[in-house]
């Protein structure tokens, strides 16, 4: 068991990095507190991975990755456009705990939960279970992954206190749009190159920001209408 927990640890964690469930955690950690983010990946992981090495150990690799790609996909483009909506919790309430906090926590959990379905992560953790002790293979595997996010939410944590609330807004909306264009163009077209697939995405999310912002004032979301002019302060 051992050896399949550090097999697994290994595959994943190097499989993670540059993924775009890395770059989910630096999002989500621009916006909430890590220890929340963290709490929801180990979580998502947990579960993903279980599902996974129960597919590998007794069913083989069946599940119908395709069409969890598209919802997954078009499901990153609703957060998106969720995220560019902010917040609709009172200042009273943002600075809650236990009111803020929840909601975050079942968002991060659920969008990971999304990511990883039908990711390459949960396919090599399959591939791995099928012949390794699974035990072993989940164990390491949910590590993995996990260590890797944590760097991510480290450098978005980091990033986060120096960062105006405006631009943290609007990044971690473009890359939750990116996120499911990616996998929505992959899904369709598996053999694509990398580099077309992130060029499209980037593409269609300057494309929607143009149009956004071509919008009328009162119908464009908050954070991209203009800010009104600083009141000077009296001597």
């Amino acid at each position: 068991m051992f050896a399949a927990l550090l097999l697994s640890f290994a595959v994943i964690f190097v499989a993670e990095l540059g993924d775009k469930s890395q770059l989910m955690a630096m999002t989500f950690a621009l916006r909430h507190r890590w220890w929340i983010v963290l709490g929801g990946i180990t979580v998502a992981t947990t579960a993903v991975h279980l599902i996974s090495v129960a597919v590998g150990h007794y069913l083989g690799a069946a599940l119908p990755t395709h069409l969890l790609a598209i919802f997954a996909g078009v499901a990153f483009v609703l957060f998106g456009l969720w995220t560019l909506r902010g917040d609709s919790l009172s200042d009273d309430e943002a600075t809650r705990a236990q009111r803020s906090s929840a909601p975050a926590f079942f968002a991060v959990t659920s969008a990971f939960l999304l990511a990883e379905l039908g990711d390459k992560t949960m396919l090599a953790t399959i591939t791995l279970a099928a012949d390794n002790d699974w035990v072993g293979v989940w164990i390491g595997s949910t590590l993995g992954m996990v260590a890797a996010d944590a760097l991510a939410i480290v450098v978005g944590a980091v990033a986060g206190k120096h960062l105006p609330e405006r631009f943290i807004q609007l990044t971690a909306a473009a890359l939750f749009v990116v996120f499911g264009v990616y996998v929505l163009v992959v899904s369709f077209f598996p053999t694509a190159p990398a580099v077309a697939v992130m060029t499209i995405a980037v593409v269609v999310v300057l494309i929607l920001g143009a149009a956004l912002r071509a919008l009328p004032d009162r119908w464009r979301p908050p954070v991209l209408r203009p800010r009104p002019p600083a009141v000077p302060v009296a001597a």
